[in-house]
């Protein structure tokens, strides 16, 4: 148990951890491809290592350097927020993956521990691999989420897998000849998208993936840089296969999904003026910076450009100064298609939602239902336990903002985002708040407790 008390204002600046996705799909992608690619700002995390070990496995060489990219920030004379760092900002792990073709992985038992993504990325690319075989298995947690939603879709395309009770890790996957289809997603998923793309790199003929809404794209750009044939037909994506990849050396933004902890924090807590560097804002993933800004909130994007086709900017939070007793915030609908671009941090914004005025319903996010844990029933759970007060539905939830939370204690239930959202909940409610399973949070930032400490100290 890890206890949060009550803290004075977050200040200064931060790089968060580089983004979780992009590394994922990096090293997957440079694993297809021939000859060795260099990966700076790869996150350094339990998932991400899991998906090195995983490619290892299957063939790959993997070296992981000692250097890490940094970068010197300065601000002009008219900058009248916290001073920059001295010297550099540390931007990540620099690795280097010799990859193994298209064509090229051997048999191998995977271990994906408690990595979602890699358990639902990674058999797109093995199901074409004529006479290879697989067994795709994880922690306890994993083996609770479905693989059903990547395993149909694939048995369209001629795949042969098997899973537990059809829908369950173990996912067994024997390669063999795939076949182009169209497959239209009954709900927007940047994961299965990503899946049936890998697998369309070894079909014959085109695979069409349409889309209910848009969902993250990191896998088309980095596919795109690769060489592969693959574009956007209004709300389809359409890959044809290749024959080999090309990959880039390639340079991982800090997480957004990792920065949004910090948003909320210096939002909810008084007095807080923070600089997020390096931070990836590709608009298929800025969605919570929308919605909290439609709550009221002041984000400032600075210094915006490009690298690698990813955007990246510094995001400068204030918090909001309460007027005569009142919340800061206000309460929002949330839904449609803003939610695949907030999927992550939904649970964030349910927690601003409890300290602004007014109601805020999420709807539309049923996916929540299938992450580390099913986030309605947890968020529910955690929000309640400390004197929010939350109703789940069958999508989302609704929340009726009293202005703040008293403190209570909350059970991680293994999810890492959970965690999190405990810690941040502590430094703004009256009481603190105690978190159970703490340690959930290196599965995607093993620093997070000492970063989050590093920005409230006087």
């Amino acid at each position: 148990m890890t206890r949060f008390d009550p803290s004075g204002p977050l200040r200064g600046w931060l790089r968060p951890p580089s983004d979780k996705s992009i590394s994922h799909r990096a090293a997957l992608i440079a694993a297809m491809g021939e000859g060795e690619i260099e990966i700076t700002g790869f996150l350094d995390a339990a998932d991400t290592r899991s998906t090195l070990a995983a490619v290892e496995a299957l063939g790959a060489g993997v070296r992981i350097g000692t250097g890490s990219r940094s970068v010197t920030v300065s601000m002009g004379p008219e900058w009248d927020g916290p001073p920059p760092p001295a010297g550099t900002q540390d931007l990540g792990l620099v690795i280097a993956i010799r990859g193994i073709g298209l064509r090229g992985p051997r048999p191998a038992q995977i271990d994906v521990g408690n990595a979602g993504t890699l358990l639902r990325l990674l058999p797109g690319w093995l199901a074409g691999q004529e006479g290879g075989e697989w067994t795709l298995d994880g922690d306890e947690s994993i083996r609770r989420r479905p693989v059903d939603r990547i395993v149909a879709p694939l048995r369209r395309m001629g795949a042969n897998l098997h899973a537990r009770e059809e829908r369950l890790p173990p996912l067994h996957v024997e390669g063999t000849t795939l076949h182009g289809a169209v497959y239209e997603m009954p709900i927007a998923s940047a994961q299965v998208k990503s899946c049936l793309l890998f697998a369309g790199l070894l079909a014959g003929g085109q695979t069409r993936v349409v889309e209910p809404l848009p969902s993250r794209d990191h896998t088309e750009r980095m596919l795109a840089a690769a060489g592969a044939a693959i574009d956007r037909d209004g709300d389809a994506v359409v890959i044809r296969p290749a024959e080999r990849l090309e990959p880039i050396a390639f340079s991982v933004p800090a997480d957004i999904s990792s920065a949004a902890f910090f948003l909320v924090a210096a939002l909810l807590v008084e007095g807080s003026d923070l600089v997020l560097v390096d931070i990836g804002v590709n608009p298929t993933r800025t969605g919570v910076l929308a919605i909290l800004e439609r709550m009221g909130a002041e984000i400032e994007r600075l210094m915006e450009h490009e690298v690698g086709g990813e955007p990246i900017a510094l995001l400068r939070v204030r918090s909001l100064r309460r007027d005569r007793g009142s919340a800061p915030l206000r309460g929002t609908e949330v839904g449609g298609a803003e939610i695949p671009l907030a999927i992550d941090e939904l649970p964030l914004v349910a927690l601003a939602a409890c300290f602004a005025e007014g109601t805020t319903t999420i709807r539309d996010a049923e996916e929540l239902r299938r992450k580390e844990s099913d986030r309605i029933e947890t968020v529910t759970e955690a929000l309640r336990a400390l004197g929010g007060q939350v109703e789940p539905t069958a999508d989302g939830m609704v929340i009726e903002g009293t202005g703040g939370l008293r403190g209570g204690s909350i059970d991680s239930h293994g999810d890492h985002r959970i965690a999190m959202l405990g810690a941040v909940a502590g430094l703004a409610s009256r009481e603190g708040v105690e978190v159970h399973g703490m340690e959930a949070a290196a599965v995607s930032y093993p620093g997070f407790e000492s970063d989050l400490a590093s920005l409230t100290r006087p």
